[in-house]
């Protein structure tokens, strides 16, 4: 499984149906997503900032990230879903120190 650390803004939307309903909870509504496509909502949270709301999340792939940006963003409600991959930074240096050497710049 990918973790993933998942960000979006809502719309306007997504604030008119917070109007109408305040108490309407979005974790749920996340976590029921995010089971129905074979991951786990690890947290999700409001945040000040460029952005509303950021979810940690165990997804099988950058592909089913992908599936659930494109149900999310197709509702209206919620646009600029990105997405941030964990990563182990060791073996990226390892591997990029196996490539040391295949690589020339322009000019060089």
């Amino acid at each position: 499984m990918a973790k993933m650390y998942i960000m979006g803004k809502y719309t306007e939307k997504a604030y008119l149906g917070f109007l109408k309903d305040p108490s309407t909870d979005r974790k749920a509504a996340v976590e029921k997503l995010t089971n129905a496509a074979g991951g786990k909502m690890l947290s999700m949270d409001i945040v000040r900032g460029p952005f509303d709301f950021i979810v940690v999340a165990e997804v099988p792939s950058f592909e089913t990230f992908a599936a659930i940006k494109l149900a999310v963003e197709s509702s209206g409600a919620v646009r600029d879903l990105t997405a941030l991959e964990a990563m182990d930074l060791t073996s990226a240096a390892k591997k990029a120190g196996e490539l040391t050497g295949n690589y020339k710049a322009p000019g060089q």
